[in-house]
């Protein structure tokens, strides 16, 4: 088994030979620690560049901001819009890998412009197990790379490391753009995004753990921590929360009494079967 050290020591050895780099940085556990690494190393050859888009909450990019300022790195608001791709709107199993073709290449193109040689994304070891179809576009993209996984680097080593050197996400919960939200085959729209966006900041009052919108058309399903479950099964509560979504445009509104799992839209794939 590789030490983490030496993992941390190929990451910084990776980052200082590729001499300058755009980070595709969400202000996510992954994007920030790499951001930071990529500071540590390369100085202000380093570029934290947020592609923000419909998918991504407003809340989510004004974190970013605040991230970037903290680790110190230089951060560029790159406005971007999947929704101009059919491909991406059509909301296939395949979604992931024309979002991750749209973005990085936006990434690219500006890296390409301010002579920057490598953009970087944040994938880590435990991604490589993974339904990722984002991860073929990467591989498919000359000039864009992903050093944590290239080092080898899992999840829970760099919640440990950012702990260590202060990356103030080392705690944050696992997000994922507001598409994911979106049943396959649903085409994904603005409103749609924003229905979800919205109702998710109505849960999120109630709530300390993760909490997702999953968006089946007419339904809202709500996936919430185990914990707070019951809360939002109190009558008060739900009433409320209920009222809020049919606001929103959802005919029924559902509590997913498995709680909270990542990437649970896939189960419809039948993956593996």
């Amino acid at each position: 088994m590789v030490a983490i050290n030496e993992k941390v020591d190929k990451l910084m050895q990776l980052l200082r030979e590729m001499g300058s780099v755009v980070i595709g940085f969400s202000g996510g556990v992954d994007s920030s620690f790499l951001a930071a690494a990529a500071q540590r190393a390369l100085g202000d050859k380093a570029v934290a560049v947020t592609a923000y888009s419909e998918t991504l909450p407003d809340s989510e990019r004004q974190e970013a901001i605040d991230v970037a300022k903290q680790i110190g790195i230089r951060h560029v608001l790159l406005h971007i819009s999947e929704l101009e791709s059919e491909e991406f709107v059509a909301n296939t199993a395949d979604r992931c890998y024309f979002c991750k073709k749209e973005r990085f290449g936006s990434l690219k193109k500006w890296a390409d412009e301010q002579n920057i040689a490598w953009v970087l994304e944040g994938s880590n070891a435990d991604d490589a197990s993974d339904y990722r179809p984002g991860m073929k576009a990467v591989d498919e993209m000359s000039g864009v790379r992903s050093p944590l996984l290239e080092a080898g680097i899992t999840k829970a080593e760099i919640r440990q490391l950012s702990k260590e050197w202060g990356v103030p996400t080392w705690n944050k919960l696992s997000a994922a753009c507001l598409s994911s939200r979106v049943a396959y085959g649903l085409p994904i729209t603005a409103d749609r995004l924003k229905q979800i966006e919205l109702a998710e900041a109505c849960i999120k009052q109630f709530c300390t753990g993760q909490v997702r919108v999953r968006h089946h058309d007419d339904l809202a399903r709500i996936e919430v921590s185990p914990e707070d479950i019951p809360v939002l099964a109190a009558p008060d509560k739900a009433a409320v929360i209920n009222s809020e979504l049919r606001k929103l445009g959802f005919t029924y509104v559902t509590l997913d009494l498995a709680g909270y799992k990542m990437g649970s839209m896939n189960a419809a794939l039948n993956l593996g079967k």
